[in-house]
């Protein structure tokens, strides 16, 4: 990536910025994981700390933030908060609930299923965005704890996201390199994802399955809403779904149009923000606009600028490109044996740090590989770092954009997942997701 040369001089007291570089990294993640600190904080501090040190300058530092992640996440969360007031979530809530009469466990199911539907052809931060109110309503009502709901919410999106082109920003990022089309992920990694997504549910029946139970009084009273009175505001309810779809339409075709995500979800949280106001007096909309702005994850957003800026400071000091040039080495070209090395690295890393800086690094790695692989032997190794760095990031908390954005909602209605607790229950959850894909890897790829 970015030579290090012309900063070397400038770094803290002459060190090596790899060194520099590596311990403040560790030095914010191990205080993340404490959970002593919020973590928007400690990831402000270490990005500031990494420009300080002089492993970057200001500008660089601005460089390494995915502007296109920041806007699509502001936008979505922007258009969300505005759709949930006329009712529309509180809507599907009580219609998923009385399709499974509020069973519990039936419940759990429905909501992963939809979750990894919507995060197919949503990116998955705007499928919890809209997920995960209604299952906190839901689970209110019926008196039972929202972690294992939350827990299968983030599960779902992630693997539902590996399914299609738009439904991770890795796949995104990897389809535009090595000219995949939507059809050929779909093709290639749906299949797998579907499995993958029924496996897991097993592991989640057993742990908390038979455990739950809601009272026929809740139950029943579920039962009794009407979803049609959750609808408060037919007029907002038009605007919010027709700006939902365009945006929608707009992820599907952002591809011909030229368009980054981030411009479809900031224009349609624009366009949402100017439908709101019209027709009203100068301080209801200054009032309304500023309860809207009041309701975007701000904690989130300033955890990604962070996180963005310390991973971008070992990316810059060379720490990225050194571990894939490892990879080549301990593969020794062996085709096979490369497709695995990169699934199970990508798999892990992508547990540890955010699957974007990781695949853009890998991306050229890959492309220099053409020399020794031929193309159809070039796409399984796309295959291979797609599976290992969408399904990668349910290993911890950190891992996946979605996962943070749910932690931010879980914080907000009294409900913090921690993340110790979520990480030994969901690393050998992505470890088993990752043993399947190694399988499916051989026996349709590899497999001499």
């Amino acid at each position: 990536m970015h030579g290090s040369g012309s900063q070397v001089s400038a770094v803290l007291l002459g060190m090596s910025p790899l060194l520099v570089s590596l311990v403040i990294f560790v030095l914010t993640y191990a205080v993340i994981v404490t959970e002593k600190i919020n973590r928007s904080i400690v990831a402000l501090i270490g990005a500031g700390v990494m420009v300080l040190s002089g492993v970057l300058t200001q500008a660089e530092a601005f460089s390494g933030v995915d502007f296109n992640t920041i806007g699509l996440l502001t936008g979505m969360m922007i258009i969300v908060a505005i759709t949930q007031k006329c009712g529309v979530f509180q809507y599907v809530a009580i219609w998923s609930a009385k399709k499974v009469e509020a069973k519990p466990w039936p419940l759990l199911v429905m909501l992963s299923v939809v979750t990894a539907l919507f995060s197919a052809f949503l990116d998955n931060v705007t499928t919890v965005l809209l997920i995960v109110p209604v299952a906190l309503l839901i689970t209110d009502a019926l008196k039972l704890s929202p972690y294992p709901y939350l827990f299968s919410i983030i599960f779902a999106a992630n693997i539902g996201g590996t399914a299609t082109l738009i439904g991770d920003p890795p796949n995104i990022m990897i389809g535009s390199a090595a000219n995949l089309t939507f059809n050929d992920f779909l093709f290639n990694l749906a299949p797998i994802v579907a499995v993958i997504f029924a496996l897991t549910l097993i592991p989640l029946y057993l742990k908390w399955g038979k455990s739950m139970h809601a009272t026929e009084d809740d139950r029943a009273q579920i039962m009794a809403f009407n979803e049609h009175e959750a609808i408060t505001d037919w007029r907002l309810l038009k605007q919010s779904l027709t700006v939902i779809v365009l945006v929608i339409l707009g992820f599907v075709l952002a591809h011909p149009l030229k368009l980054e995500p981030a411009t479809i979800a900031m224009f349609g949280a624009a366009v949402l923000l100017l439908l709101r106001a019209l027709g009203k007096d100068g301080e209801t909309q200054s009032h309304e606009t500023h309860k809207t702005f009041a309701e975007v994850e701000w904690i989130t957003i300033f955890f990604f600028i962070g996180l963005f800026i310390v991973v971008s400071g070992i990316e810059k000091a060379g720490a990225l490109t050194w571990l894939a040039n490892q990879i080549i080495q301990v593969t020794g070209g062996d085709h096979a044996a490369t497709a695995m090395v990169i699934l199970w690295v990508s798999a892990v890393l992508s547990a540890v740090v955010d699957n974007i800086p990781f695949v853009a690094t890998m991306i050229p790695v890959i492309q220099n590989m053409g020399s020794v692989f031929g193309p159809e032997q070039l796409n399984t190794l796309w295959w291979s770092l797609a599976l290992g760095a969408c399904l990668g990031g349910n290993g911890t908390l950190v891992g996946a954009s979605a996962n943070l954005v749910v932690a931010g909602f879980a914080e907000r209605a009294g409900h913090p997942i921690r993340f110790l607790p979520f990480m030994l229950m969901a690393f050998p959850l992505m470890v088993m997701s990752i043993a399947v894909s190694t399988v499916y890897l051989y026996l349709r790829y590899l497999m001499p």
